[in-house]
């Protein structure tokens, strides 16, 4: 088994979780090795920094909530990430670099260029073999995060400041069109899963559907 690492990004409410929970059940009925885990996340230092990085009570600045997201992250690639990857197993992670690049770039400001060197560093290079890009109109997507229940500190930011983060994905996904797989989030669920494993299934080299 060839051992990939697929991460799923997009804005709030674009349905991440939900697609990645339905790859993972199908990894599962092709008898795929496989780990699920989250950014930030997927270790006991991460859940902490996650609980930190949402809290709707707290104010934290771009720099210092990049640098949280970064020791996750760090954390999460050497202790859970890479054995995985080492042992042959699909990764599948909700969230990874690219939306610090989204989020705290296009979104807060900070510099890319920085930004970028800094996820080097941290993750040791590792990036994805494959990145679904769930796009979803901002609106939409703070609408469906509000029906979740209570915002956190993330989906309480204004409008205009989802707007620079959904425009930082798609410019990413331009410039790296081998690695991303931008499918549009209003469509369904079912529609949606199909697509994606079709990409996956190619890589695997399963059969499509």
């Amino acid at each position: 088994m060839t051992p990939l690492f697929i991460t799923f990004e997009g804005p709030e409410g674009a349905g991440k979780s939900t697609q990645l929970r339905r790859l993972a059940e199908r990894l599962g009925a092709e008898g795929v090795r496989h780990i699920v885990t989250r950014e930030p996340g997927g270790t006991p230092l991460g859940t902490r920094v996650r609980e930190v990085l949402l809290d709707p009570g707290l104010t934290i600045d771009p720099l210092p909530e990049f640098l949280l997201y970064s020791a996750s992250r760090a954390q999460l690639v050497r202790e859970i990430i890479r054995p995985a990857l080492e042992r042959g197993e699909v990764v599948l992670c909700d969230r990874y670099a690219d939306s610090s690049l989204a989020y705290q770039g296009a979104g807060r400001g900070l510099d890319t260029s920085f930004l970028r060197m800094l996820t080097r560093e941290v993750t040791g290079g590792l990036t994805p073999d494959l990145t679904v890009l769930l796009d979803l109109d901002p609106g939409v997507g703070l609408t469906r995060a509000a029906n979740r229940g209570q915002p956190d500190r993330l989906e309480r930011a204004d409008l205009g400041f989802h707007r620079r983060v959904r425009q930082g994905f798609l410019d990413l996904a331009a410039g790296e069109p081998g690695r991303f797989l931008v499918l549009d989030a209003s469509r369904g669920v079912e529609t949606l899963a199909a697509a994606i494993w079709h990409a996956v299934g190619e890589r695997l080299g399963a059969p499509a559907p």
